[in-house]
């Protein structure tokens, strides 16, 4: 694949961009754009902006079901973070962990400072979104699932679910996970079709179960207990979305995020059953005898495509046609990977050193 190092390559603030998928990496993409003058147009297939950090709100409370919290490692991401907390969109949590198998629970700690949305992790998109408004030259499109691409004379132009069509534009970047990427790149770009395929992806189910009133207490552990790392064959992180800063008033509410390799298993079962496997696997984890209070709500929501089979060695991929690709099945499946993989594609882009 081409370099995009030649100025000749390179975006000046005439070119205009498509970001298909306003998640965090496209978002990141589009930030680091519009700073520079680049005109950027952003489309998302969902009601609002997230990918995996999207919230689920239910009448009673509001549920994360992709990135329940993350870290930050990178200085660049570590800066961001902290600008985050600066804009009161993300706080420290959790800072009770547990892990637990058939052997009882023990406090769980990995020397990793972890955070999350204030007061949902699809704050942060939203904060991300929000704040491309001072840019005339930026915007989203929401409820637009782009189904095609076309080539033309004078650069790409999009087509749309309803039938409706956008650009031209110079350079299309696709932050959608790979098998839906390459839906889109199959007739144009043989060589980012062929990386998208090499990017095999893994499906994870994850419910949730709101409760009448608060979890009993349980021997030797914190009332405030936040997560549970779970050893078990199906059940792999338990959070307790009440406990997350801006969601106190909220009643008892679980996020049961599904081992990989049981969901690869049951992926084609039904929510329904997902569900209670998941909560029924949490219910084996306590000690005998106790009594989960009343269930108010249950139910489960599936990623197909939730993370690579292995990490990309590239952070982003591109070619000269005008295409480009980004997103946490690059540099690896943490939050701060989908954000230094869009904003790394967006120095690329603009002739900078990453």
């Amino acid at each position: 694949m081409a370099s995009l190092a030649n100025p000749l390559s390179t975006l000046t603030t005439a070119s205009r961009v498509a970001i298909i998928g306003a998640g965090l990496s496209g978002l990141a993409c589009a930030h680091r754009l519009a700073q520079h003058g680049v005109h950027v147009q952003l489309f998302d297939k969902a009601r609002g902006p997230g990918g995996r950090m999207s919230s689920k709100q239910r009448s009673s409370a509001t549920l994360d079901l992709g990135a329940q919290a993350f870290t930050a490692r990178d200085a660049r991401f570590v800066r961001k973070a902290t600008e985050w907390q600066a804009a009161g969109c993300v706080a420290k949590w959790p800072v009770h962990s547990y892990q637990a198998s058939a052997s009882g629970w023990q406090t769980h700690h990995d020397g990793q400072v972890r955070y999350c949305g204030v007061p949902r992790m699809s704050a942060i998109t939203r904060h991300l979104a929000d704040s491309l408004s001072p840019y005339p030259h930026a915007s989203l499109l929401l409820e637009t699932p782009i189904t095609s691409l076309e080539e033309t004379a004078s650069g790409w132009q999009l087509r749309d679910a309803h039938g409706g069509q956008h650009g031209l534009f110079d350079r299309v970047v696709i932050s959608a996970p790979p098998p839906q990427a390459q839906a889109l790149l199959a007739d144009w770009e043989p060589m980012l079709s062929a990386a998208c395929e090499a990017q095999p992806q893994r499906g994870c189910w994850a419910a949730w179960a709101i409760f009448e009133s608060t979890l009993p207490t349980l021997p030797h552990v914190d009332d405030d207990w936040q997560t549970l790392h779970a050893q078990h064959p199906a059940l792999r992180l338990v959070s307790r979305n009440h406990t997350k800063p801006g969601r106190e008033a909220q009643p008892e509410s679980l996020s049961l995020l599904a081992q990989l390799d049981w969901s690869d298993a049951h992926i084609e079962q039904t929510p329904e059953v997902a569900a209670r496997q998941l909560l029924d696997a949490f219910v084996s984890l306590l000690p005998s005898g106790t009594k989960l209070p009343a269930l108010l709500e249950l139910g489960a929501h599936r990623w197909r495509y939730a993370q690579p089979v292995t990490a990309s060695s590239e952070s982003f991929l591109y070619s000269e046609r005008g295409l480009s690709l980004c997103g946490d099945s690059f540099r690896g499946s943490r939050v701060e990977d989908a954000w230094l993989s869009g904003d790394e594609l967006g120095e690329a882009l603009l002739g900078r050193s990453v």
